[in-house]
């Protein structure tokens, strides 16, 4: 299956591009301090998770998907891998791969107690949706003349993306007692969460697509989705050589 990209323009003079690029990278730094906190917990929830004991399946679905509609990392690199998929069986595909890849690294993470720097993997998140929004703008076949697989890179950033959350749940003293059902749990609702954003995301993308508009404006939202990306490497970048 190949997936459609967004031609970069070859002939338009940079003057032209400089106004409408400096507002979309203004869009981008005012959405960079939500998306640098895509993984927080509130005090509320982490009181929940520290104090909790045994099964608490509902609960921890809960958080799980309440998780995913504030982790605005993952929105945008979704909205980036359906962002040119117009079948169902296409988006389902790669909502999978991104699936198996968070779930994995997730409980693997918890579980298993692996623990790796969280600034350097948020760093590698916002990579995700940069390079995800130069892929939809045909930027690697234009400039070194490949295309990369694309399914391979959205399971592959995937595991990157369950990882981020992890290392923010090692950062608590979760009980040992029903560890392993609650973050079971947990990721359910993250995947829940996901296929409820995922369709809201869709609809929207519906709507948008039919719009004449929809091909001049497909290349701005790219950039801004590249200069979040970019914003989000940066911050956490300066968190990692500053902590």
């Amino acid at each position: 299956m190949t997936i459609n990209h967004f031609p970069m323009p070859k002939e338009t003079p940079l003057r032209r591009l400089q106004k409408p690029l400096s507002l979309l990278a203004t869009l981008a730094l005012l959405l960079l301090p939500v998306a640098a906190i895509a993984h927080g917990v509130s005090e509320g929830d982490q009181a929940f998770l520290e104090g909790s004991s045994g099964r608490q399946l509902l609960a921890f679905a809960y958080l799980g998907a309440k998780h995913m509609f504030t982790g605005y990392d993952h929105l945008l690199f979704l909205f980036g891998v359906v962002f040119f998929l117009y079948r169902m069986k296409d988006v389902a595909i790669y909502v999978t791969l991104f699936a198996v890849g968070h779930s994995t690294t997730l409980l693997l993470g918890v579980l298993a107690g692996f623990h790796v720097n969280p600034f350097l993997i948020d760093a590698i998140i916002g990579l995700s949706v940069v390079y995800k929004a130069l892929d939809n703008l045909g930027a690697f076949r234009r400039w070194f003349g490949v295309q990369p697989n694309s399914k391979v890179a959205v399971l592959v950033f995937g595991l990157f993306h369950g990882m981020g959350l992890a290392t923010k749940l090692q950062d608590f003293s979760l009980s040992s007692d029903g560890l392993v059902a609650n973050m079971i749990a947990f990721n359910v609702g993250v995947e829940i969460g996901q296929l409820l954003a995922l369709a809201a995301i869709l609809i929207v993308m519906g709507f948008w697509r039919r719009s004449p508009l929809f091909a001049r404006q497909a290349f701005g939202a790219n950039t801004v989705l590249m200069s979040a990306g970019f914003l989000l490497i940066g911050y956490q970048l300066t968190g990692y050589f500053v902590s």
